[in-house]
């Protein structure tokens, strides 16, 4: 699956867009700029976006990569 396979069925699973995720991680304090702030662990965003969306682990990883700036997404 490509990584923008897992940010369509993302976005098809939850309604939100890249965006969103990066507003929503911004707004928890997650994420700093364009990147994950220092300190901030994967495994924090990973669980946020678990028990919140009801993500996989695969689908969360794909998010925590858009927001450490790994993929610039759409």
């Amino acid at each position: 699956m490509t990584f923008q396979a897992y940010l369509d069925n993302i976005q098809a699973k939850t309604r939100k867009t890249p965006a969103d995720f990066r507003a929503m991680a911004d707004d928890k304090g997650f994420t700093e700029g364009s990147g994950i702030k220092p300190g901030i662990k994967a495994g924090q965003i990973v669980q946020w976006l678990k028990d919140d969306f009801g993500l996989g682990h695969g689908h969360a990883m794909a998010i925590f990569t858009l927001l450490k700036g790994g993929h610039p997404g759409p």
